[in-house]
């Protein structure tokens, strides 16, 4: 039955979680590789010279180290790897299907090599480095709490006790917070007592933020250019004055019918993301599953 697909059901596909899953598994890799490099080999500090972001690496021109970076991680904390990478599956999950693969890998992206840029804006001249992945989960926090600003969250704090919130709260408390560490510690070269890069985190939710007010509804086309022959007058006449076509409407009573345009609107948003749906197209959606969950 339809009703039985996944897709039709509360919980998230498998099959939509690919791409979360391929930017999971590098930041391990990078992570493991990173260590191995480190314990092995003792050529950590070169690898994080060439791939981790510092005033002196793009000063040189190694602007590439704006995006590797977040492939690194503090090889002394196995917290910092590891709560980058639950933030990131866990945000990242219900965001994917929204966004879909490529803005996600955009906005992801994007909020990366912006938190590297505020954060060597606010440490030009000092001599810090800049890991973790930290200002992409930012990003995802932000663009989470725009979408779902009242679920409740539930999340064990320090790993033993359970703590729920809202999302809009969550970000409001972190925006704050990096807010306040950036301010008072970090732009006065003192060591934040957060241990947190605050610049980054809000470089991050920054582009969180944009993402979601102007670019998320945008078509991410180029524009097509006009035809230099135009139609003439009076076939535009005719058209304006000929009967107006015929609103769109699927039989819900037909059940081929029904289940051909359900698997229409799932192909497009598999391809361009839940925003790139019509209002009609989302109010079918729902009418399809309310009837099939009846059923």
């Amino acid at each position: 039955m339809l009703s039985d697909r996944p897709y039709m059901q509360d919980n998230r596909p498998e099959e939509r979680t690919s791409v979360l899953g391929w930017l999971i598994a590098a930041i391990i890799s990078g992570f493991v590789l990173q260590t191995v490099m480190t314990r092995l080999f003792q050529a950590g500090p070169a690898m994080e010279s060439l791939f981790a972001v510092t005033p002196a690496a793009l000063r040189s021109g190694r602007v590439w180290t704006l995006f590797t970076y977040a492939f690194l991680h503090d090889q002394d904390n196995l917290l910092h790897v590891l709560t980058n990478v639950l933030a990131v599956y866990f945000l990242g999950r219900p965001l994917l299907p929204l966004l879909g693969p490529k803005r996600f890998v955009g906005l992801f992206a994007s909020a990366v090599a912006l938190g590297g840029v505020c954060w060597a804006a606010a440490n030009w001249q000092a001599p810090a480095m800049l890991l973790g992945a930290s200002a992409g989960a930012s990003a995802l926090l932000i663009v989470f709490a725009c979408f779902y600003p009242d679920r409740e969250m539930t999340f064990l704090l320090f790993f033993i006790i359970p703590v729920s919130l809202k999302p809009k709260y969550m970000a409001l408390a972190c925006v704050a917070i990096d807010l306040f560490g950036c301010v008072f510690y970090e732009l006065l070269g003192t060591p934040s007592p957060f241990g947190l890069a605050h610049s980054a985190h809000l470089g991050g939710m920054a582009a969180g933020w944009l993402y979601f007010q102007f670019a998320h509804n945008a078509r991410w086309r180029l524009p097509l250019r006009r035809a230099s022959s135009e139609a003439p007058r009076w076939s535009k006449r005719a058209a304006q004055q000929g009967s107006p076509a015929p609103a769109y409407r699927v039989n819900l009573t037909n059940r081929e019918s029904l289940k051909a345009e359900v698997d229409r609107i799932l192909d497009k948003i598999n391809s361009k993301g839940f925003g790139a749906l019509t209002p009609e197209e989302k109010r079918l959606l729902d009418d399809a599953h309310d009837l099939l969950s009846r059923r």
